[in-house]
């Protein structure tokens, strides 16, 4: 990382602005051209020094106040396959294989559900386990109280 590229960072870390031209309303802050603040922070996610760039929104604000962690213990032989297809549903945002923690935690397949309510939680919940099957053999939903992290990269200018 150079010093254009931590001013870019350091530019984007608080969020991208909120106008139709992210890119070039940051460059032009930084005295660049847009294709090459693009070209940089493609550069820095391609070598890792940034993971992605992504929305990350405040759910509570959104109005989805039911925002649970759907655990599952899968057949470790299917967990993968299984996994891929619970991440890729539209209600789920994020989706990650863990170890268990045995005895005390059984689940090894984690899967983030928002919902107005808790009802409308469970129910993506079941549409999940149906999904699995008798590949999963328990599964809960942990409720979130409030948010803990919302930060990514952070650097000094």
């Amino acid at each position: 990382m150079d010093e254009i590229d931590r001013k870019i960072v350091a530019a984007t870390q608080a969020g991208l602005p909120l106008v139709t031209q992210p890119y070039h309303k940051i460059a032009e802050e930084l005295g660049l051209e847009p294709d090459e603040v693009i070209r940089r922070i493609k550069g820095m996610d391609d070598t890792g020094v940034i993971r992605r760039i992504g929305v990350v929104p405040n759910h509570y604000k959104l109005g989805l106040n039911a925002n649970g962690m759907s655990v599952w213990d899968l057949d470790d032989a299917r967990a993968q396959v299984l996994g891929a297809k619970v991440g890729a549903l539209d209600f789920v945002s994020h989706c990650y294989l863990r170890p268990r923690s045995l005895p005390v935690w059984p689940y090894n397949l984690f899967a983030m559900v928002h919902g107005e309510n808790r009802d409308e939680v469970e129910e993506k919940a079941r549409i999940i386990a149906d999904l699995l099957g008798p590949a999963c053999r328990t599964q809960d939903i942990l409720y979130s109280t409030r948010i803990l992290k919302k930060t990514g990269l952070r650097i000094a200018a």
